[in-house]
Order: structure tokens, then C-alpha cells, then sequence
């Protein structure tokens, strides 16, 4: 019988060989979804430039991989902005590694990181053919509001309280 390596969620370097991989298969994945077929690569280097990421790190923020082995399976960051709030951004799972709970993985990773660096609340900011990713947020009790920002890619808007 051979047993599956666990999934392990680690923080990680923005500039990092890892986070920049996925970061890049990042962008392919919203930009093809976005434009319902492949990306060409300057599309994804140009969506990839448009949102820095060297804020990923203490003390203004975090990115979090999720590994299984040497297998890079996703990624997750946050922000911290005015107000104890925390920012999410870059929330990914490998196509192959789809819907077997990384996504929820990073998402608790991240909330716990949150509650411990004393952020009072959650947001983020998704598109309408992102289904997956509105459904995992509703799940893990954030609520659908108002828009927090002007991002000309998001349509729903979703926050989640900490305390």
C-alpha cells in the first residue's frame, strides 16, 4: 500500500523559485479563464506585472505554498491594510490538485496567520467565472458585500470577521 505524502503549508519568499513558478501558472489560469482560451505570454507577464507582490512579506504581509513532497500545489497571500485588515490575494490550486481541500488548506493557514498577527478581518475581491473560488469563500464564512476597492477585473467582493 503506498501512502500519500501529506500537504504541508509553508510561508515563502515572493521572489522565491517556488512562489514565482506558481505565481506565473497564477495568471495563466485568470487570464485564460478571463479571456476563455489560452493566455499568450505577454498577456500573463503583463497581468502578472500590473500586481506587485514584494509586499508579501512581514511585516506587511504573507504568502503561503502549499507542498506535497517537492510538488508545489497552490498558493495563498494576504496583505495587511488600514484598520487590522487583512487583504487576500493571490489564492490558487494547481489544476491537478483541485478539490482535494488545498484551497481550504491555505485558506485556514491564512485565517489562523491573520487571527495570530491580530487582523480583525478578512477581505478579498473575485470574478464572476471564478466559481470555484466564490463557492470555497462562502464556505469558509465569508460574506458576499460591498466593493472594497476598484479593480477593474472584480465583481464580487466578500469580507469575513475574525473576532
Amino acid at each position: 500500500m503506498i501512502t500519500a505524502l501529506p500537504i504541508l503549508v509553508s510561508f515563502a519568499a515572493p521572489a522565491s523559485a517556488e512562489a514565482t513558478s506558481v505565481s506565473l501558472r497564477y495568471y495563466e489560469d485568470i487570464v485564460s479563464r478571463y479571456h476563455g482560451r489560452p493566455a499568450l505570454q505577454q498577456e500573463i507577464i503583463a497581468a502578472q506585472a500590473g500586481y506587485a507582490s514584494d509586499d508579501l512579506v512581514p511585516p506587511t504581509g504573507l504568502l503561503l505554498l502549499a507542498r506535497q513532497g517537492s510538488a508545489v500545489l497552490g498558493c495563498a497571500g494576504m496583505r495587511i491594510r488600514l484598520g487590522d485588515i487583512g487583504e487576500v490575494t493571490r489564492v490558487f490550486v494547481e489544476p491537478a490538485a483541485r478539490g482535494q481541500g488545498v484551497g481550504r488548506l491555505l485558506m485556514q493557514n491564512l485565517e489562523s496567520e491573520s487571527r495570530a498577527l491580530g487582523l480583525t478581518a478578512l477581505r478579498l475581491d473575485t470574478r464572476t467565472d471564478l466559481i470555484e473560488a466564490r463557492s470555497l469563500y462562502a464556505s469558509l464564512g465569508f460574506i458576499e458585500g460591498k466593493a472594497h476597492n476598484t479593480d477593474p477585473y472584480a465583481n464580487h467582493w466578500f469580507r469575513k470577521e475574525l473576532r
